[in-house]
C-alpha cells in the first residue's frame, strides 16, 4: 500500500508581528521540506496584514491562503469553506484569539483532529472567552504551550493535563553561522534590542536603565529595532527626548536583517512584561551577543543566569543598569556570557528540533485519530 503525507493545516494571524506568524511560517518550511506532512499556511487577514510580504512568502512557495478578519462569523465561514476544500487531517491553530475561531471552524468542517498552540502566557481572557477555551479543549487532541511556563498557565486555566504538552520555539540558526568570525570584543560596545512597540514590550525600563548607566561614566548606542503602534512608540521617544537621551538612541522600525545587526553588537536586551518563548532573545544568543532578558515565565527558562546571559527583575531599571554595566565592563564576561548563548541557542532553540517535536505530536495525533496515512511515516 502506497503511503501518503499527512495534511496539516496551520492557521494563524496575518498580522506578522508576533512570535505566533513567525512560528507557523517556520514549522510551514520545515514541513515542506520533509517528507511526512504536507502544509498549509492559513493567514486571518488583518488590518496591517502586508500584501508585500504575503506576496514574498508565495513567490519562496510558501503554500498560502487568506481568509477575512473583518468579523469572527466571516473568519470561521471562510475557513470552514477551505477545510472542505483542502481536506487536511489535522487543523493546528496558533494564538489568541485565532485559536477560538479556528477550531471553531475545524470542528464545522469535520476536520478529524485539532491542535490549539498557546503562544504567550498572558492573553486577553474574558471569563467567555476561557469557558469557550475550557469547552473546546474537550474536542481538541492536543493542547500546546511553546514554553514549559506557557503550559503550566494552560494547566492554571483548566486544560486537560494528559492532552497538554510544551514544545519550545525555535529559530533558523543558517543567518547566524558567521558569528564565530565576529568576536564580542571586535563588535560595537552597543544594545540592542528588537522588540515591537507594544503593552507586553519594555522598552521604557530599557530607556532609564540607559539614563542611568549616564550618570556612571557609561554612554552606549541603544537601537530599537521593530515596528508597532505609535501609541505605543511615541511614549519611548518622548521618554528618550526626556532623558536628553537623542543622541545615543536609534529607532530602526522594521528591520530586514535581524541577524547582521545583532552580529555587529555586542549585548542584546528583552525587556519585557511575559513572554511565550521569545524569539528575538533566542536570536540574540544564535548571534552570540551577550544577553539580558527580564526574568518572567518563557524567559527565564531560556536563560542561565549567570551562565548563558543575566536576568534582572521585571520592570527594575537600576537591576538593569546593574547588569548592562557589568558587561560593558568586563569583556571577558561578556565574551563568555555570548559563547554559551550561542551554545544554548543552537543545540537547544533551532528550527529543527522544534519541528522534530511538533511532526511527533502530530503523528501521535494522527495515530490516535485513525488517520490513514497507508504505509507508516516514522518521524525524522
Amino acid at each position: 500500500m502506497s503511503s501518503r503525507r499527512l495534511r496539516v493545516a496551520h492557521f494563524v494571524t496575518g498580522g506578522f508581528s508576533g512570535g505566533a506568524t513567525q512560528v507557523a511560517i517556520a514549522l510551514v518550511n520545515a514541513q515542506r521540506a520533509g517528507d511526512a506532512i504536507e502544509p498549509l499556511l492559513v493567514l486571518r487577514r488583518k488590518r496591517r496584514t502586508d500584501p508585500a510580504r504575503v506576496e514574498e512568502l508565495r513567490t519562496a512557495g510558501v503554500p498560502l491562503e487568506l481568509v477575512p478578519g473583518w468579523s469572527h462569523v466571516a473568519t470561521i465561514a471562510s475557513l470552514v469553506a477551505l477545510c472542505r476544500r483542502w481536506k487536511p487531517d489535522v487543523l493546528v491553530a496558533h494564538g489568541f484569539s485565532e485559536h477560538l475561531w479556528g477550531r471553531y471552524a475545524g470542528l464545522l468542517a469535520g476536520v478529524p483532529a485539532l491542535v490549539h498552540v498557546e503562544h504567550n502566557t498572558r492573553e486577553r481572557y474574558t471569563r467567555w472567552r476561557l469557558a469557550q477555551s475550557r469547552w473546546l479543549a474537550r474536542r481538541t487532541a492536543r493542547i500546546v504551550g511553546c514554553s514549559e511556563g506557557v503550559r503550566q498557565v494552560l494547566l492554571d486555566m483548566g486544560m486537560p493535563a494528559k492532552r497538554t504538552v510544551a514544545i519550545a520555539n525555535g529559530i533558523r540558526v543558517e543567518p547566524f553561522a558567521d558569528a564565530d568570525a565576529h568576536p564580542l570584543a571586535s563588535r560595537e560596545a552597543g544594545i540592542v534590542m528588537v522588540a515591537r512597540f507594544s503593552k507586553q514590550k519594555d522598552h521604557a525600563t530599557l530607556v532609564r536603565a540607559v539614563a542611568l548607566l549616564r550618570d556612571r561614566g557609561l554612554a552606549p548606542p541603544l537601537l530599537f529595532a521593530g515596528a508597532g503602534k505609535p501609541a505605543h512608540r511615541e511614549p519611548v521617544e518622548s521618554l528618550v527626548r526626556e532623558f536628553g537621551l537623542q543622541s545615543q538612541v536609534r529607532f530602526l522600525g522594521l528591520h530586514r536583517d535581524v541577524p547582521t545587526l545583532l552580529m555587529r553588537h555586542r549585548i542584546c536586551v528583552l525587556s519585557t512584561h511575559y513572554e511565550g518563548m521569545p524569539l528575538a532573545l533566542i536570536e540574540g544568543m544564535a548571534a552570540g551577543c551577550a544577553v539580558i532578558g527580564s526574568a518572567v515565565p518563557g524567559v527565564r527558562e531560556t536563560l542561565h543566569d549567570g551562565v548563558d546571559g543575566l536576568l534582572v527583575p521585571e520592570g527594575d531599571p537600576q537591576a538593569l543598569a546593574d547588569a548592562l554595566e557589568r558587561l560593558l565592563r568586563d569583556d571577558a564576561f561578556a565574551a563568555r556570557l555570548g559563547a554559551a548563548a550561542r551554545t544554548t541557542a543552537t543545540t537547544c532553540y533551532s528550527r529543527e528540533r522544534m519541528a522534530s517535536g511538533y511532526e511527533t505530536m502530530l503523528m501521535d495525533v494522527a495515530r490516535e485519530a485513525g488517520i490513514d496515512l497507508g504505509c507508516s511515516v516514522s518521524p525524522r
